[in-house]
């Protein structure tokens, strides 16, 4: 699932900072609900409209999950795109979540649980922007597709990914290609939205390609994200 503004980067780099894990929940008082539950090590994050929701801990930003914060606590989040796709994605075989900070890490995972199960197909999920199609998605798409097949075969994407991946690698290829990146976010409806809010340095954040080895995967048994512990290695 990929929500680049903001909920994968968000998601991403909570977990990178040492959250203990992040339960998406697609209602505020569900939030609540399941933050009381787990208790004073429960923090409570999201979004309506772009704006932290009254009385939660944290907003969207994936500026506000410092380490300092949030390290060694549970997290309960819910957003106006990216928990709601996430609900969509959970019977599936395997769900990650994947942005433009974790694009290399969730393409290489990808290809490993592709491999271990045996299976030719992977989704790449785009939350969106209420509804419609967003162009910083297509763009976190884009990462990814280009760090797991950069130069082909094209026979193993559909035309849709292609689109994807060819978008970014033009971004990619100019003088700046985080300050290109952030101008497409500018761009875009949820890009639009957050300098409206005034968040303008949550696109630059957002636009940090590869700066986070972490792929959060969804636990179908719990419903909560955690670190996909890398091959060789146990947790």
């Amino acid at each position: 699932m990929i929500d680049v503004l903001r909920a994968s980067t968000t998601i991403a780099t909570a977990l990178a900072h040492g959250a203990a894990g992040v339960r998406p929940v697609t209602g505020v008082d569900e939030a609540r609900t399941v933050a009381a539950a787990r208790g004073t090590a429960a923090l409570l994050g999201g979004e309506r409209g772009g704006v932290r929701i009254a009385g939660f801990d944290l907003g969207n930003s994936p500026l506000e999950y410092t380490r300092d914060r949030i390290a060694g606590r549970s997290i309960v989040i819910t957003t106006t795109n990216g928990t709601a796709a996430l609900a969509a994605c959970r019977s599936a075989h395997a769900v990650l979540v994947g942005a433009v900070v974790n694009a290399a890490a969730v393409a290489a995972a990808a290809r490993r649980l592709a491999t271990t199960s045996g299976t030719t197909d992977v989704h790449l999920v785009c939350a969106g922007t209420d509804g419609s199609p967003s162009g910083e998605d297509l763009l976190g798409a884009g990462a990814i597709l280009a760090a797991a097949a950069p130069a082909g075969p094209d026979d193993v994407l559909d035309a849709s990914a292609r689109a994807a991946r060819d978008a970014f690698l033009r971004v990619a290829a100019a003088a700046d290609p985080r300050a290109a990146l952030v101008a497409e976010f500018h761009r875009a409806p949820g890009g639009t939205n957050l300098v409206a809010l005034g968040m303008e340095a949550d696109l630059a954040a957002c636009a940090a390609r590869d700066s986070i080895g972490t792929v959060p995967r969804l636990d179908p048994a719990t419903g909560w994200l955690v670190e996909m512990v890398p091959a060789g290695e146990s947790g």
